[in-house]
């Protein structure tokens, strides 16, 4: 007896048994997770399940090996940049596009948890480093961001002010203080990112601390820290040199 062919519009001929084993296998995978968790699962069946939502109904198993042996490992997919994963055979636009969604969900969860308690007091360097920290997640680019804060170091807004690192970034330090004056800051922390992984400030880094820093004491606003971070790292400028002072 000949195997009955269904033609399907979108995908093309498939085979019925062909649709039916890969059916189950889908259900098998989302019963692991639902019952499990991602913890029992290979890099390649984490791709898998979360290609089910952009690829549905065939089988792409393979191409999540593809990807894992493209770019070397799981985080390696969602960093890789979306022209290359467009080049990758078998990924097309909304599969790119759910690929590099990821890391940016996850940044945004972690701000999201960070900030559901209410308004959020930076007391140290340790809460503003551990605060921060999130905001980089997955960021390609070095970005200075500023935390403007009330007087009881309540935090008033987080925001992205200038890309680039303090060596070739146009830091402006009258954007910087008029951004603060919207804000109606009593103080603020810099925060900004080493792609190179260390956290170490340089020779850019503490000028552009001091002249920001001097700056904001023209019109009554503190300078409260400057924070470096590299990765899940961070150190405070203010806290390392000896320009505390300036303050």
């Amino acid at each position: 007896m000949k195997n009955t062919v269904r033609k399907d519009n979108r995908y093309g001929d498939m085979a019925s048994g062909d649709k039916n084993i890969h059916k189950n296998h889908r259900n098998r995978i989302r019963e692991r997770f639902i019952n499990h968790g991602l913890d029992s699962f290979e890099d390649y069946q984490v791709l898998e399940l979360l290609l089910f939502y952009s690829i549905p109904r065939i089988d792409v198993n393979e191409l999540a090996h593809r990807l894992i042996n493209t770019f070397g490992s799981l985080h390696s997919v969602f960093d890789a940049p979306l022209e290359e994963l467009k080049k990758v055979q078998g990924v097309g636009d909304n599969t790119a596009i759910l690929l590099k969604l990821i890391p940016q969900l996850w940044r945004r969860y972690l701000i999201s948890r960070e900030n559901a308690s209410g308004r959020v007091i930076l007391s140290g360097s340790a809460d503003a480093g551990r605060y921060i920290i999130p905001y980089f997640h997955s960021q390609r680019d070095e970005v200075v961001y500023i935390i403007c804060l009330d007087n009881a170091n309540r935090v008033i807004s987080c925001k992205p002010l200038f890309k680039g690192n303090l060596n070739t970034a146009a830091v402006s330090t009258r954007k910087l203080v008029e951004h603060a004056l919207r804000e109606n800051a009593a103080g603020i922390i810099m925060a900004h990112n080493h792609l190179s992984g260390s956290t170490e400030p340089s020779k850019a880094d503490v000028e552009t601390t001091v002249a920001i820093a001097r700056a904001l004491r023209t019109v009554e606003i503190r300078l409260i820290d400057h924070i470096i971070v590299a990765g899940d790292a961070y150190s405070s400028i203010l806290s390392v040199t000896d320009i505390g002072a300036i303050r």
